[in-house]
């Protein structure tokens, strides 16, 4: 049996073909046996809730690739259910808001496990009197991020109750507490975040709800290396280890 001449021509690109499929397998063979895990986050939680995380994770999985995306909680969410991200931190808001929440981010089916208790606080010009509830604020201005925040909506939702509320949209929280603390807006930040920032003594601050962080994931995705990282999750948060699948 004889290669046609087509065939002849082709080999030198197949045996190339072969050999660079073999090159891309070895560049990514460390990856492959220590395992990847995509892994997303709210800002809030990147900042102060997965360094001690991360590092213990290394610690026991020296050879770990877990690529962090940094977006809103709707985008995450997401993310999550088209496959782009394995799991997520999102923030699951207070029992009041959570019918809308299932419907505008479809949640139904995804596995959540309990990983931390945010307190979510308006923060306000130190000038500011005073708060007992959201009809005393004077500032008709929020600082928040994204509309697919929810801490943003949170904050809508309870300032809402006052009157008129405009929100400028920020993209960070270190413009958010600086919009403050022109006098000009109040922002609403979670008190881990907030205490990070070494700026408490700089405003004034009025708790509105205690909201979960949630580590979500698709009930199909299992993994070793996303067990070992739920696991130090669970660990290295205050509160007891839960897990639930969330429903409409």
């Amino acid at each position: 049996m004889n290669l046609t001449r087509e065939g002849g021509l082709f080999l030198p690109y197949a045996k190339r073909l072969t050999a660079l499929a073999r090159e891309a397998r070895l560049a990514v063979k460390p990856f492959a046996e220590a395992g990847i895990l995509r892994v997303g986050t709210m800002e809030s939680t990147a900042a102060s809730r997965l360094p001690p995380v991360l590092r213990r994770l290394s610690e026991s999985h020296p050879g770990a690739h877990l690529p962090l995306t940094i977006a809103a909680t709707r985008e995450l969410i997401v993310s999550v259910l088209s496959d782009e991200l394995d799991c997520a931190f999102v923030a699951k808001p207070p029992a009041e808001m959570q019918p809308e929440w299932y419907s505008t981010n479809n949640l139904g089916g995804l596995c959540a496990t309990t990983a931390y208790e945010e307190r979510l606080l308006l923060v306000l010009p130190a000038s500011h009197p005073p708060l007992q509830g959201p009809g005393d604020v004077q500032v008709h201005t929020l600082a928040a991020l994204e509309p697919g925040c929810t801490y943003r909506n949170v904050a809508e939702r309870w300032l809402g109750r006052g009157g008129y509320i405009r929100t400028s949209e920020m993209s960070s929280y270190h413009s958010i507490l600086a919009t403050v603390l022109g006098g000009n807006a109040i922002g609403v930040v979670p008190e881990s975040v907030l205490n990070m920032l070494n700026w408490t003594s700089d405003v004034r601050t009025h708790e509105i709800a205690c909201v979960e962080t949630v580590l979500v994931r698709k009930p199909d995705y299992v993994s070793d290396l996303f067990t070992a990282f739920e696991r130090v999750v669970v660990s290295q948060s205050s509160g007891a280890p839960s897990g639930h699948s969330l429903e409409h």
